[in-house]
Parts: structure tokens; sequence; C-alpha cells
């Protein structure tokens, strides 16, 4: 168990969770919340967010009779953040379906965001029968060829180094551009505060290198194994919960999941962005609860 004091006082008045500890094969720590009781829910966030991005729907799951899982990925959140790792989507799988392991998750509903698609997704096609729903949030787990321009600058050499690790351009410019309703003080505290200084943002700066755009690209293969195998999840209850405003996972990726997927069931927020949880608020958090306690 972590100790309380890895958060502060002003951070569990809105994240009010104990902090639990998974040792990875190679020693380095992953830090994740485990609250409730009941069927099993595993919360995945993307970058450059944290389990901080699901605080309310735990609560709401939790009160409902869920048991939710929501970790770091390495690099992120409370989690370790070794300098020196091989931060590429596989090792992102293998880590989950680590923990998946130590905590038995024999069934289990996903919830993905962000870069939370790719790797759960990638964990949820090597163990389907494990799978009992997916809720998908903004988010891919297959190739496009678009890439926003204020990305592709993250990723010019140096340069964006430089960027995200010393100007927290990425988690400290995603509480404003990730959404449209403008957060609050404490929100975006809570959002940036995992990534106060340079060695901190070093996955968020490596999730933007390891976006896979060509077929020499690293996690190119995996991506490629995720997109040809999501045909074995197709029997699942599936529902695509998305915010339209979001111009980085824009509605033609929706419609790209619909392809895949004609039968899943979809929620659109018009007037939402991309950190969906916050801009729609109740209402996404209800219908996420609805759709979970349905199947």
């Amino acid at each position: 168990m972590v100790s309380r004091s890895k958060i502060p006082s002003w951070l569990s008045e809105t994240y009010p969770f104990a902090q639990n500890s998974h040792d990875l094969p190679s020693s380095i720590r992953m830090n994740y919340v485990d609250h409730g009781e009941g069927e099993s829910v595993l919360l995945l966030h993307g970058n450059p967010s944290w389990s901080f991005l699901y605080r309310d729907l735990v609560q709401q799951l939790s009160a409902n009779q869920f048991r939710c899982i929501a970790p770091d990925h390495i690099g992120c959140g409370l989690s370790d953040k070794p300098q020196a790792y091989s931060y590429t989507l596989r090792k992102h799988i293998d880590n989950i379906e680590s923990l998946a392991e130590r905590l038995k998750l024999d069934s289990f509903h996903l919830v993905v965001h962000d870069w939370g698609g790719a790797i759960g997704c990638g964990l949820a096609v090597r163990n389907p029968e494990r799978v009992r729903s997916l809720s998908i949030l903004n988010t891919a787990a297959f190739r496009f060829s678009r890439m926003p321009l204020r990305i592709a600058i993250c990723r010019i050499p140096l340069l964006g180094e430089i960027l995200i690790r010393q100007f927290n351009v990425f988690a400290g410019g995603a509480t404003t551009m990730a959404v449209t309703k403008p957060m609050s003080f404490m929100t975006k505290r809570g959002f940036t505060h995992p990534y106060r200084t340079w060695n901190d943002r070093i996955a968020t700066a490596r999730f933007v290198q390891d976006i896979p755009m060509k077929s020499s690209h690293q996690s190119w293969g995996t991506l490629c194994e995720i997109e040809e195998k999501l045909i074995s999840l197709s029997d699942k209850p599936m529902h695509l919960f998305w915010g339209m405003k979001d111009w980085c996972f824009c509605p033609s990726i929706l419609e790209h999941w619909q392809r895949l997927f004609p039968k899943a069931e979809v929620s659109k927020y018009n007037d939402a962005g991309h950190y969906i949880l916050e801009d729609a608020g109740n209402e996404a958090l209800q219908d996420i609860n609805q759709f979970l306690t349905s199947n």
C-alpha cells in the first residue's frame, strides 16, 4: 500500500482513494486505485492524464456495486517514472496484463480513453474471453493517417522534448486544449500534479513519440496486430461515448469504430471535447453507469 502522504490533502478532497502498488517483473512499481466491490471494471487512461481522470466515474460506479480498478501507466500518475525504460505500446499492454493477473481479473468490463484504447484493446484481444463489455471514450486502437499539427510539433526531435518536458505544454496544455468548458483551478492542479518536473514528464514525451505513423516505427507491428484481432471482440457489448468537439480523436475516428463494430451503441456529446468526462460531466457518467449496469 502506498502511503497516504503520496496524496496531498487538497487532492484527496476530489480523489479520495487509497493507493495500491503492484511490482512489475522489472521491479518497477505501478500505482493503482482499487475501489468498491462487485463486478470488476478496469479503467485505463491515456496521455497526458492519469487515474485522476476517472475520479468521478469511480465514485459513481463503486456506489452501484462495481469494483473499479484504475491504474496509472508506468511514467504516469503516481507510478514510478524510470528515465531509461521501454515506453512502448507493447510494454504498456504487458504491464496491464501483469496487473490483471495479479488481481485475478478473470472477468471484467473495460473502460478506455485516449492511449488507454490501444492499451486496453491490446489486453482485450489477448484475453477476449475475460472481457464482459467495452466502453470506448474518444480513443483509437487502429492505424490512422491524420495527425493534428500541435501533436506533430511535439514529435520534432529535441524541440518536442523541450516543449513537453521543460515547458509542460502537453500535460499543462491539455487542461485548456482538451476541453470545451474551462476547468476549475483545482481540477487543473489535479491533472498536472504528477507532472511537475522534467523527470516527471518522461512518459508524456515518450507516448507522443510512440504514436506509430509508418511501418518502420517500433510500435507499428503491435498496433497492426491489435487492429487485425479486434474482430475477436465483435460479440462483446460495446458503447462508444464521444466528445464531438475533440480536435485529436475527431468524429471520423468515431465513424471508423462504427464501421468496425456496427452493432455498437453510440452516445454523442456535441459540446464536449477530448476530456469527455470533464465536459459532459454527469450526463456521461450516468450513461456509462447505465450501460455497465445493463451488461
